[in-house]
Order: C-alpha cells, then sequence, then structure tokens
C-alpha cells in the first residue's frame, strides 16, 4: 500500500533522541523519519496491520514530552479532540521535530514485548516473614556432644525461643553433614521452617488462580527479584469454562470437592516445577507461597464446602486471612513452608481482587477511580470520596476465546488484532505466526470492527450483503476473517452470529455493573479522573475498540490505564512484605460490597447493554 502525501518537514535539523517508554528503548531518530519507522529500526514491535497509512490505528502511541510534525487527517479521524490536545497520535503518521519521549500503551506493542509491558511493577521495603540466617555450627565432639538441633538452635539463640519443625527435624542432622555443619536457616514467626546449603537463597511463589489461568511468579526474597513467570490453563476448565458450572460439579458429583481441589493443586505443583526448573532449584526450596483468586478459586483450592456461594445470600466458608501449611493442601514445598491466604471481600469478590487494590494503591489513593479486572468473572470498584464499593459480574469466558467457534487461547497464530477498512480485512497474529484461530482480544476487536463497518446492526445481528465477506453457511450468515486458500495450511477463521452475541453478554454484564455501581454511589462522571484496567485480557484489549461497542465508557483515552496482571503483582507485594499484610485491614475496612442479584435495576441495564453502541455514564448523578 502506498503511503498518503507526508506533511512537510525540516530534513536539515538532525537527528533527534527518541525514548519509547515503558519499552524501554532509546536512540536517534533521523528527521524525515516516522515515528513508526524509527520504532521498527529500534525493535519496538509496534502493531501496523494497515502498513503504515494511517487506517488502522494500530500504531497509537502518547507524546510526553518533545514536539512533533502537524496532525494529519488520518488522525484528525482517529482520535477526538480531548485526545488530540492529550498527546495522541498515530506513530505512521508522527515526524520529530525534536528530541522526544512516547508511552506505548499495552495494545500498541506485539505480544512478546506486551509481556515486558505487563512486567509493570511495585517497589516495596522487603520485610518477607522469612528470615534467613547464615551459620557455621561446630562440630560435636567427645568433650562436647551436644545434640544436632540444639547445636543450631544455641546458634541462632539471639533471635528468641525458636521452634522447629517436624519435617525439618527429620533431615536435619543428615544434612548438617552434607554441608560440612554450614548451612542457611530460614526462620518465620519463631519457627524453623528449612534449611538449605550455605549461599543459597530464599525462594517465593506468588500465584494468581484464575478461573481461565493460573499465572505464578519465582520470586527472591532476599533480593525481592522476579525471577522468572509463567502462566499455564486452569485445569479445572475440563470440568466447566465458567464459575458457576464447576460449583455445580463439586456439589453434585460424591467426590466433586475432593477432584476439584486436587486437579487445581496439581496444577500448580506443574507450574511450580517448571518454575523452579528456569533457575536450576526444586520445588522443595520454595519457603513461603502468597496465593490470591476469587472466593470460588480460594474455596475449591483450600477444599472448602461451595454450595453456599451458589445460593442467596452467597455467603462465603471464610472470609478473613488464612496462614496454612503447604503440606497440609498438597503442596510439595520446603518442609515447614506455608500458604498465605489473603482475606476475601464477598460474594465472589474475592482476594484476587484485595491484591489488586494493594497493587493499584498508588494510583488511586487521591483520586476517583473505576478499578477493572476483566475475566470470566470481573470484579469491579468504584473508589470515590474516600469509599470504595466493590462488586463483580459473570461476564463468561468468551474474552479469553472460549464459546467462540474459532476461538483459541492466546497462543502463536491466535489472531490478536482485527481492522476493517473499506473491503479490505487486517489482522495480526501472536508472533506472525499463520492463523490458527481468534482470542479474546481478537475477537473484541472483530466485533468493534463489524459494528463500525455496518455489517453489524446495534442490536448485533449481521446485515446480509454489507460485505463481500458476510455469506451464509447453513441458513445462518458469518463473516469470513480468513479465507481457506490453497497456498495455506490453516483452517477458515470465521465471525459467527452466536459469537457475536457472546461478546454482547459478556459486555453488557460489564456496562451494566458499571452504570448500576455508579448510580448507586452518586458519583457523576466527570468526578471519575481515571480508569484501571487489570488482568491478562486487560492488557492486550484495544480500548478504542473496547469503547465503540460500549464495553467500556466513552471516557478519552487518556483516562485509562493498563496496568497488566495487578493480581500478581499484588501477591507478590504480600509475599515480600509483612506491613502490605498488615495494612490490608485498614484496606478492607473502606470497602462496601454491593451485590448486583439483589439490585432491580440490573436487569433492565444489562437488556439495555446488550447494544453494541458507546455509552456515557450517568452524567446527572450525584
Amino acid at each position: 500500500m502506498a503511503r498518503g502525501p507526508l506533511p512537510i518537514v525540516d530534513r536539515n535539523m538532525g537527528d533527534h533522541q527518541i525514548e519509547f517508554q515503558p519499552v524501554g528503548r532509546r536512540a536517534p531518530c533521523p528527521a524525515g523519519e516516522t515515528l513508526l519507522d524509527c520504532a521498527r529500526r529500534l525493535g519496538v514491535e509496534l502493531v501496523s496491520i494497515c502498513g503504515g497509512i494511517g487506517k488502522c490505528k494500530g500504531c497509537k502511541i502518547r507524546v510526553m514530552e518533545g514536539r512533533f510534525s502537524e496532525v494529519t487527517p488520518a488522525e484528525q479521524k482517529a482520535f477526538t479532540e480531548e485526545e488530540l490536545e492529550s498527546g495522541w497520535r498515530l506513530a505512521c503518521q508522527a515526524y520529530p521535530q525534536k528530541d522526544c519521549r512516547v508511552n506505548v500503551p499495552p495494545e500498541s506493542v506485539g505480544t512478546q514485548q506486551r509481556l515486558q509491558v505487563e512486567g509493570w511493577d511495585v517497589d516495596v521495603p522487603l520485610d518477607s516473614p522469612i528470615k534467613s540466617f547464615a551459620c557455621k555450627l561446630e562440630p560435636p565432639s567427645l568433650t562436647k556432644p551436644v545434640a544436632d538441633a540444639e547445636n543450631l538452635l544455641e546458634k541462632i539463640s539471639a533471635l528468641g525461643p525458636i521452634h522447629l519443625d517436624i519435617r525439618v527435624l527429620r533431615d536435619l542432622s543428615t544434612r548438617l553433614r552434607e554441608w560440612n555443619w554450614s548451612l542457611t536457616a530460614h526462620i518465620q514467626n519463631r519457627e524453623l521452617v528449612a534449611v538449605s546449603p550455605p549461599g543459597s537463597h530464599p525462594l517465593g511463589l506468588a500465584v494468581d488462580l484464575g478461573s481461565t489461568k493460573i499465572a505464578g511468579y519465582l520470586i527472591a526474597l532476599d533480593t525481592g527479584e522476579r525471577l522468572t513467570s509463567q502462566a499455564i490453563m486452569n485445569p479445572q476448565i475440563s470440568k466447566g469454562e465458567d464459575i458457576i458450572t464447576r460449583i455445580n460439579f463439586a456439589i453434585r458429583s460424591s467426590d466433586g470437592r475432593t477432584l476439584m481441589a486436587n486437579m487445581v493443586r496439581e496444577g500448580l505443583m506443574e507450574l511450580a516445577g517448571d518454575l523452579c526448573a528456569e533457575v536450576g532449584a526444586e520445588t522443595g526450596d520454595i519457603l513461603e507461597a502468597v496465593i490470591v483468586g476469587n472466593t470460588a478459586m480460594h474455596h475449591m483450592m483450600l477444599g472448602l464446602p461451595v454450595r453456599q456461594l451458589a445460593i442467596s445470600p452467597f455467603v462465603l466458608a471464610v472470609s478473613g486471612e488464612l496462614n496454612v501449611r503447604a503440606r497440609d493442601i498438597g503442596l510439595d514445598f520446603a518442609p515447614g513452608a506455608q500458604v498465605y491466604f489473603p482475606p476475601n471481600i464477598a460474594g465472589f469478590v474475592g482476594a484476587d481482587h484485595v491484591a489488586v487494590l494493594t497493587a493499584t494503591a498508588e494510583e488511586w489513593a487521591r483520586e476517583n477511580v473505576i478499578i477493572l479486572d476483566i475475566g470470566t468473572n470481573t470484579e469491579i470498584s468504584l473508589i470515590a470520596r474516600e469509599k470504595i464499593t466493590s462488586t463483580s459480574c459473570a461476564s463468561g469466558p468468551a474474552f479469553e476465546g472460549y464459546q467462540i467457534r474459532d476461538g483459541v487461547r492466546a497462543s502463536p497464530g491466535a489472531i490478536e488484532k482485527v481492522y476493517l477498512w473499506g473491503e479490505d480485512v487486517g489482522y495480526k497474529t501472536i508472533d506472525d505466526a499463520e492463523p490458527i484461530g481468534i482470542c479474546g482480544s481478537g475477537i473484541l476487536d472483530a466485533v468493534s470492527q463489524l459494528y463500525l463497518a455496518g455489517v453489524l446492526d446495534k442490536g448485533g445481528r449481521m446485515q446480509e450483503g454489507s460485505h463481500s465477506r458476510v455469506v451464509k453457511k447453513n441458513g445462518r450468515l458469518e463473516f469470513i476473517l480468513v479465507p481457506k486458500e490453497e497456498d495455506r495450511r490453516g483452517p477458515e477463521i470465521s465471525i459467527t452470529q452466536k459469537d457475536v452475541r457472546e461478546i454482547q453478554l459478556g459486555k453488557a454484564a460489564i456496562q451494566a455493573a458499571l452504570e448500576i455501581l455508579v448510580e448507586q454511589e452518586g458519583v457523576s462522571e466527570k468526578e471519575i479522573h481515571k480508569v484501571i484496567i487489570a488482568g491478562a485480557f486487560g492488557s492486550y484489549i484495544d480500548i478504542s475498540n473496547a469503547i465503540a461497542i460500549g464495553m467500556l465508557p466513552s471516557f478519552p483515552l487518556s483516562r485509562f490505564h493498563q496496568v497488566g496482571n495487578a493480581a500478581g503483582i499484588g501477591a507478590k507485594l504480600f509475599l515480600l512484605s509483612s506491613a502490605k499484610r498488615k495494612a490490608v485491614w485498614d484496606l478492607l475496612s473502606r470497602v462496601k460490597y454491593l451485590e448486583l442479584a439483589g439490585t432491580p435495576e440490573f436487569s433492565e441495564a444489562f437488556t439495555r447493554a446488550c447494544l453494541l453502541e458507546p455509552y456515557h455514564l450517568n452524567l446527572n448523578a450525584g
């Protein structure tokens, strides 16, 4: 495709230093080179489905410092006046005219670099409950035949009375002699929970136990460094893609509760094993873990009853924090390792959302903010006027690529970006691999683009004759996104009417929940300063496309902040900081829970929100 007319650029101005954040790349950009070309030369993988002609809007960036060429007609079409004034530009249209610093939002970068952006983190003073001490013991002798345990306890006597975990004691004598009487003692709450060879580093595991995915972060407890991280699919998906189906299985099957607990434990051990193998460690080196999840996942992990969760008034078995021996819940970590489960809120708003609130506290401490953690179950908090009001809604697994006919999880070859301009259809796959299906962010893009192109009406109905790729199969219309061609081995990939309905239901749940929350708290749209979007899926969505179909309110782009897996980051903070664990009770004292099932207006709001159209929150509230 040919580029449009170039803006007038002074080509004698020389090079300009360009800094891309949060990717962390900085280098000269010659005059006459677009920001997109500069990014590609530096290895910053900006999305550009249309080939850099300003149509797909995939290369959105925000100017933080510096000056660029004049705004082009393509950019005037892509952004509102307020967004342009806030610094939003298309990288393919913008020519630097002095040294610049730009922010690249998560949806504008390719998958591998987006994973780096998802590494968004929070620094915290190290105050782990695990205290590690290097010890060199005097070997026993005939003149001083001191017992091995007492030998060690005497060495660390300055710490006060220390108890020994029985599993540690069983191996202590053997280990002392293997390590030539040198070791590192690991103590938690005045108990010796593990010993390790001299010079070894204490390891901790932070886990976001999601309904669809389990994300794990292996942390060095002595430095706070994230050593590695991975995610796996939650094995419980085989028993149901949504929480209610899994609860029903756990209730109706005689051994359902045990089976569901074992599945997630086995998944966690597999994940922990892979993480440890990456750094040359073993799961037995993990001294403590923190696990956060919604209340259903929390209860299933612990083998707690879940029947009462699915029946009004949706009561938890326990809401307070728990410290559990890892071995007591089937996790093969260090001998005396404990697992910390932060407190839950209520209903289906669990410790994962407590972790999100903890991780993003600096973002909302002094402003009125909406926080969404989007997933199969979406948790939402409205923070305004010194109060936090939290709720949750069942947005379904479609955002994860499930219940979509050609849906796949986010893996190489999954279509993650879609754009239509006229009869042309563009898409981008993860790792630029041959397309195998469409993942959650891709189906959201597709529905939005089909609506904006007139292929879908506001009711979500596909319009026959609206586009050359709309075809009828077995009496039903569908949109062919990727045709089956002789030179391509992969399958034909289409968007069906049912796929559209699944996205409508998911987005309607979020929209209706937001509307009810804002209305009940009497907050006006203009009072909301920021919308924080958390969760792995939340980092992948295109904000503009989500606004276009009403999944998110019609705020300027500058109000939206995508912060990655904040639940996982919160779990890490709880792992490294005793102070954060104490502070959580002050946080919870400010939280009021809103149960949508008991709100008469929700059903009406949900029905209205099924329409595909932008919306504004109640401007007359307050």
